[in-house]
């Protein structure tokens, strides 16, 4: 059969030139029994008859060979070519080649195809016929040595391991950004990414990749992209995502903010005494932000300091004593009657009252001329600055219509939670228990979190999740990064998993390294945080309880156990366990002007002679409009970069937000003297 013999020949030039530069073959996922029955059904009619049994192409070596092999294609340059895209003059096999390539193509690309043996096929065989021996032309091919399998694989284990490269691959184009590859090839040129060196190169070789992959028109365009592109990536390039440079890249593309991703890579691959030599944000992402701030407007608003008695007006105020009215603007006129009013012979009371912190400024506030605020030592989270431009007539950057902002101790606007989601921990659970240390004094010491469950399983780093209630320790630092807070968090994510009775919480020194200060302590449920500190000395084994939880009938009760410290303590200039003149209160700037829903609303008690000795970043992304927004890894470098200038008389003091559950004594003067606890 001359055109038969002609076929064969013509598929094994075309395979030859397909595959000359092709890095690798491919299996599509068309289905084996109905390419045969394309093959069949494809000659034109009278062309395939019926020979003896079976019709004449009907061959058993052809049908192994279609099944086998049929379905291979290569990819160069995004174009799919299958082994019957070439041309025939023939009446025979035109229509066949091109039935079996369009099918073959019109499906789906899902595996490499890696040959165990150097040729596919039977070339021919021999039948005894009744006058001489028949010889059988049939479908075969020899296969390149590129495209065998290796010989300490399988051939399904070496298929597995392309097909999990190239999904991975996929995944890493997918989800990384050109713009957090680009980030980090800046912190590797300034050396500021530990052992970032080392991955240089392969950064380089994906971002050439992840470019050319984004102008795709199509997904089905990126799909065979990977498929490409995977042969040659190679494994470590192919798998960037599995890699701790790829949990960072992720991390980035994400929009977590840089200093908290790189912090997290370096707790990976850097060891604990290692010290960043520089700090996280590079000359790119300020001149994007500079850009982006001239661009819209916010120029002078960048410079800030701390805010003063001078900056504030009298609308926005909830209660100014008589020295700090004389520099409030319009204060002194609205005082002026309430003050005269209030009678000089005041009366003490001995016992404390209660009151509700709405009450207290509806009830209590308006006939007050003088109030004095208790500081206690577990306040020191709670220390808060005013923040101004520089620039009074600045356009305000934040979500709200003035230009103020705040910041809290430790540099923060509301620190533990948000530093126990920086580092990968739920804080959205019904009931979550919190620790941290090393954010004042450099304290190295292991502290772990504990709970003993009500069927006394103990939550703890050797057995950090209970199955059957859900309860999981998900952050576990056991070697603190000297300048950075660490913590640690238990969390249990559904009521319905809990089990009724108490629930102890303690914090362990698993071991003392020399750190001489103790630790702050949250439980939160029901949308209320219970705050706790000790911040005495922990000695090596020592446990100390903090609180028990109970839960019963779905509903959660505390019980205090942590102990009461009375040693007095400087903080920021003014010292604790003393009642200290309040100047002004007042809400914070998101809730001035009648403004409401501005995210929480916090309560400030700026003190007299109260001055922050941090130099606090000028603004916090949650703060930023929108449009700013979408620059806010820059940003925040920006606002890390531009510190806050120095002001006399500054505005600071303590503060409480409305969504956690805290108090404060203070001792009223007005129309009698009284001692009261503001419950928040």
């Amino acid at each position: 059969m001359p055109e038969f013999r002609s076929f064969i020949n013509k598929l094994r030039t075309h395979f030859q030139e397909m595959t000359e530069d092709a890095s690798a073959l491919y299996q599509t996922d068309a289905d084996n029994d109905h390419l045969w029955e394309v093959y069949l059904d494809s000659f034109p009619e009278g062309r395939n008859p019926v020979f003896r049994k079976r019709r004449r192409y009907d061959c058993s070596c052809c049908r192994h060979f279609v099944k086998t092999f049929g379905n291979v294609v290569t990819i160069k340059h995004g174009q799919v070519t299958s082994i019957w895209d070439f041309e025939l003059d023939d009446g025979v096999f035109s229509p066949v080649v091109k039935a079996m390539a369009s099918y073959v193509k019109s499906c789906a690309i899902v595996n490499k195809f890696h040959a165990a043996q150097p040729h596919v096929g039977t070339d021919h065989s021999m039948e005894q016929g009744e006058n001489a021996v028949i010889q059988w032309d049939h479908l075969s091919l020899d296969i390149p040595d590129k495209f065998l399998t290796h010989r300490h694989l399988s051939q399904g284990d070496d298929q597995a391991r392309f097909r999990d490269t190239r999904n991975v691959f996929k995944r890493s184009l997918d989800e990384i950004t050109e713009d957090s590859v680009l980030t980090l090839l800046e912190l590797i040129a300034q050396n500021s990414l530990y052992r970032g060196q080392e991955w240089e190169n392969e950064l380089r070789k994906f971002l050439q990749y992840k470019k050319a992959y984004d102008r795709l028109p199509d997904e089905d365009s990126k799909d065979l992209f990977a498929w490409e592109m995977a042969a040659t990536a190679g494994a470590v390039v192919g798998k960037i995502r599995n890699h701790s440079i790829g949990t960072l890249l992720l991390n980035i593309s994400e929009g977590e903010d840089l200093d908290v991703a790189v912090r997290k890579y370096e707790a990976i691959v850097a060891p604990a005494n290692y010290m960043r030599p520089k700090a996280i944000y590079t000359k790119q992402m300020v001149e994007e932000a500079q850009k982006k701030i001239i661009e819209l407007g916010f120029e002078d608003s960048l410079g800030r300091r701390f805010a003063t008695l001078d900056d504030i007006t009298v609308n926005n105020i909830l209660y100014t004593n008589r020295d700090a009215a004389k520099r409030v603007a319009g204060a002194m006129d609205v005082f002026a009657s309430m003050l005269s009013d209030a009678r000089d012979n005041a009366k003490s009371f001995d016992h404390v009252e209660e009151i509700g912190i709405e009450d207290f400024i509806s009830r209590v506030l308006p006939t007050s001329r003088e109030v004095e605020a208790y500081l206690e030592n577990r306040h020191a989270a709670n220390m808060v600055s005013l923040i101004a431009p520089i620039n009074r007539e600045a356009k305000s950057m934040f979500k709200w219509n003035n230009p103020f902002s705040w910041a809290y101790a430790g540099n923060v606007t509301d620190s533990m939670k948000d530093r126990v989601k920086a580092a990968g921990g739920r804080v959205d659970g019904v009931l979550r228990f919190s620790i941290q240390w090393n954010d004042e004094d450099n304290n190295p010491n292991d502290f772990d979190a504990h709970c003993i469950e009500p069927d006394g399983n103990r939550i703890f780093y050797k057995a950090k999740r209970h199955e059957a209630t859900g309860g999981n320790l998900d952050v576990d630092i056991i070697n603190p990064t000297p300048g950075v807070p660490a913590v640690e968090n238990i969390t249990w994510p559904a009521l319905a998993k809990m089990r009724n009775g108490t629930y102890r919480f303690l914090v362990h020194c698993f071991s003392n390294r020399g750190g001489r200060s103790g630790f702050k302590a949250e439980i939160e449920y029901n949308g209320e945080i219970h705050s706790y500190e000790y911040p005495n000395e922990l000695r090596q084994s020592e446990y100390i309880d903090v609180a028990e939880v109970t839960l019963k009938d779905g509903k959660f009760s505390i019980v205090d156990r942590l102990p009461s410290s009375t040693a007095s303590r400087e903080l920021w200039g003014v010292h604790t366990n003393e009642f200290i003149p309040v100047s002004v209160m007042m809400y914070s700037p998101n809730y001035w002007d009648n403004q409401h829903g501005i995210g929480n609303l916090h309560f400030f008690f700026m003190l007299k002679d109260c001055a922050n000795p941090d130099q606090p970043n000028g603004f916090y992304n949650e703060f930023l409009n929108q449009q700013l927004l979408e620059n806010k890894r820059v940003l925040e470098a920006l606002g890390a970069k531009l510190r806050v200038q120095e002001a006399e008389d500054q505005l600071s003091g303590v503060g409480f937000s409305s969504t956690k559950r805290n108090d404060l004594i203070v001792r009223v003067t007005g129309t009698s003297k009284r001692v009261l606890r503001i419950k928040f």
